[in-house]
């Protein structure tokens, strides 16, 4: 068990590395057996010294999924609703997603996979990769919309 100001400054330390959200503290704290009253402390002065914003995790979390994992926003929303974030926070860096962007890295993401995937006809291949882009966190809908101009795509 550490001491209450040696876990501020582990906290310190581990939120100014990476963004961080209040769950991910809380983790550490009760890994660290630190009593109820003082995380809410803990915590409360992390936020007061800038080290720890739920507004900027969400936002950071929202860009770095769909940038780099390539997540779509049900996947990005599903996994901040996980960690407790407040909803309209969740909205709000949602709302940052560029649509077009985000069609575009679904088309590339879909053609990449079709590559790989093997099926006896057009239709298992399709549902194949319907599963996955919708398993990525994509719109059914967008991903019926994005198969059906790749399809096109390859017909020319």
């Amino acid at each position: 068990m550490i001491s209450c100001e040696q876990a501020l400054n582990k906290l310190a330390n581990y939120c100014g590395r990476s963004e961080r959200c209040i769950s991910d503290v809380r983790k550490k704290l009760d890994a660290w057996e630190i009593a109820k009253d003082e995380q809410d402390k803990i915590i409360r002065r992390l936020q007061q010294d800038k080290f720890l914003d739920e507004s900027r995790y969400c936002k950071a979390f929202v860009n770095d999924k769909s940038k780099y994992a390539h997540w779509g926003a049900f996947k990005i929303e599903y996994e901040l609703k996980k960690k407790q974030l407040p909803e309209d926070l969740i909205r709000e860096a949602l709302e940052n997603l560029d649509p077009e962007e985000n069609r575009e890295q679904l088309r590339q993401l879909i053609n990449r996979k079709r590559k790989l995937v093997k099926g006896k006809d057009e239709f298992e291949i399709r549902r194949k990769l319907i599963c996955f882009a919708v398993g990525r966190g994509f719109a059914l809908e967008e991903v019926k919309m994005v198969l059906c101009l790749t399809a096109q795509e390859f017909c020319r």
